[in-house]
């Protein structure tokens, strides 16, 4: 299998209420909830990619460009975008719809980046695992 057909695989969607345990002062979804629910989403991505274990070693700029209210449904869609050596980035999209509504909109972006481990948890390569997993 080619790295796009992998990377095709690998894309994961997650549908999630958000309920007023999850939201702020303001009655929208708490940032930190929603951070956690994009590496959860961001994992699942990396780890269906690489069949490895994986750990967050850091975030990209996350853009909130919509808040998202209580009492509505989340998507996120999380994708590998970039593959290195060690290390691989996915990108994970959180869409809001409106529980009975059709319409949804984009709400956050962000980019998180993994890195793959060995048994010895140091790093080990991404590429010659896939190699030698498809071999």
């Amino acid at each position: 299998m080619n790295i796009e057909d992998r990377i095709a695989k690998s894309e994961i969607r997650m549908f999630k209420p958000v309920f007023a345990t999850n939201t702020n002062h303001y009655d929208t979804l708490h940032g930190g909830v929603a951070m956690h629910m994009m590496d959860e989403a961001a994992f699942i991505a990396a780890t269906r990619f690489t069949r490895l274990p994986v750990v967050t070693v850091s975030s990209d700029r996350i853009n909130f460009t919509k808040p998202i209210p209580s009492g509505t449904i989340v998507e996120l869609v999380a994708k590998v975008t970039e593959v290195g050596r060690t290390s691989l980035k996915v990108g994970i999209d959180i869409y809001v719809e409106q529980m009975y509504e059709e319409s949804r909109e984009l709400a956050i972006h962000g980019v998180l980046t993994f890195v793959a481990l060995g048994e010895d948890k140091k790093p080990v390569s991404i590429l010659e695992h896939l190699e030698k997993s498809v071999g």
